[in-house]
């Protein structure tokens, strides 16, 4: 594919500038608890940059190979493209009907290397391949390169998956968008085609400042969000999913369907009974926290899921990294480094900011998102963001704008 095809179907987003006025969840009126970072963005921890490349082509009838395309690919680099010294890291399978490559090595070694990328279930392999070309004569120590962190989830609904649209040239132009800064969240990059809790989903983040008392530590989350059921859905405490009257996804379309998807030809029934989807978290935070506390906080990710009514379903993927900014510190005399590490005792605000972050970047995933249409037409909506403040002001969850 030429640089000029690329460009052609890339629609780059990487700071809140590409678009006009982003919306977001506390815009709404959503109340959530704990202290944002100034961009309220995984970028809030110092160093972290992210970028995205996100390709949308075709519409109508699903021709494999042909589109329509709905996909993309995510980048997060912890200590940004500059600086490729290792970061201390921990991961959590809360289901694995999932892939993120890259986690053996985490296992026993506990060190990041590249930057992390999430993408589409059937891109893994291509994703994975360019960030270790790109990484040959950045990371040129065999004995650390070439098992980068590539996450994914499933957008086969709305796109053309086994198509196999997203190339190196994709990876690359999102290495080279990445950026500090307000993150563009909803349909982009990985999470361009992707479905959460019965609305259409995709990329969210959120952080928190701890106080000076507990470190003044910043704790960032990024999600691509591709879980649950609509009747699943809860904001804010509130079971939205339930009241919410907006149609549920479906096929929009007078073609003929297989016995499998004809009961979700639009207007939809009663919606899916089973979820196929799944969730990628990636938490990062500059306390110095060693691999095995990163391991525990990853796992805190879950808790932010389970506020929103995730039950990490048979279907589902939903896979948690974690890592630190502090410094690995420097071999000297006999191999020895010397590194600080925040006393178990002072760590609960950590899980505690993970756990609101999660929550909210999960929920500015589906603020910012469009409605999308896709492959076979299949409509997937926006979360309605003024029936969304209706039913939220009736339980009276309602924060005034």
């Amino acid at each position: 594919m030429t640089a000029r095809l690329v460009a052609l179907c890339c629609l780059l987003a990487t700071t809140a500038a590409a678009q006009s006025h982003p919306i977001r969840a506390r815009d709404l009126g959503v109340p959530f608890d704990g202290v944002p970072g100034s961009r309220n963005a995984i970028t809030d921890v110092r160093g972290v940059t992210v970028g995205h490349a996100t390709i949308i082509q075709g519409h109508g009838r699903l021709s494999v190979g042909k589109g329509p395309v709905r996909t993309g690919v995510t980048v997060i680099f912890p200590r940004g493209r500059d600086d490729l010294a290792p970061a201390f890291a921990g991961w959590f399978s809360m289901n694995g009907n999932g892939e993120m490559t890259g986690t053996p090595w985490i296992d026993d070694y506990g060190l990041l290397v590249y930057p992390v990328a999430i993408t589409n279930t059937n891109s893994v392999g291509t994703v994975r391949d360019a960030i270790i070309g790109w990484g040959r004569n950045r990371l040129a120590d065999a004995s650390i390169c070439c098992l980068p962190v590539v996450a994914e989830t499933w957008d086969g609904d709305l796109s053309d998956i086994f198509g196999f649209h997203v190339h190196r040239e994709h990876v690359e132009t999102a290495i080279a968008a990445a950026a500090g800064g307000p993150v563009t969240e909803g349909n982009v990059g990985g999470g361009t085609g992707m479905i959460c809790l019965g609305f259409k989903g995709g990329i969210g983040t959120a952080s928190r400042q701890l106080a000076d008392g507990d470190g003044g530590f910043t704790v960032g989350v990024l999600v691509q969000c591709n879980f649950g059921l609509r009747r699943q859905l809860r904001i804010a405490g509130v079971p939205v999913g339930q009241e919410i009257t907006a149609p549920e996804p479906c096929y929009d379309t007078d073609e003929p369907l297989d016995s499998a998807r004809a009961s979700e030809r639009c207007p939809a029934a009663a919606g899916r009974g089973q979820e196929h989807g799944s969730i990628i978290v990636v938490v990062a935070t500059d306390a110095p926290l060693l691999p095995h506390q990163l391991r525990r906080v990853a796992r805190r990710a879950a808790l932010g899921i389970g506020r929103m009514g995730g039950i990490a379903g048979m279907g589902s993927g939903d896979l948690f990294l974690a890592f630190s900014t502090a410094p690995t510190g420097t071999p000297g005399e006999h191999g020895v480094a010397s590194v600080r590490m925040l006393a178990e005792q002072a760590i609960d605000p950590v899980y505690e900011a993970t756990v609101q972050a999660t929550e909210e970047a999960i929920t500015n995933a589906m603020v910012a998102a469009r409605t999308m249409t896709g492959a076979d037409d299949y409509r997937v909506p926006a979360l309605p963001h003024e029936e969304l403040r209706a039913v939220l002001a009736r339980h009276g969850r309602l924060l005034q704008r």
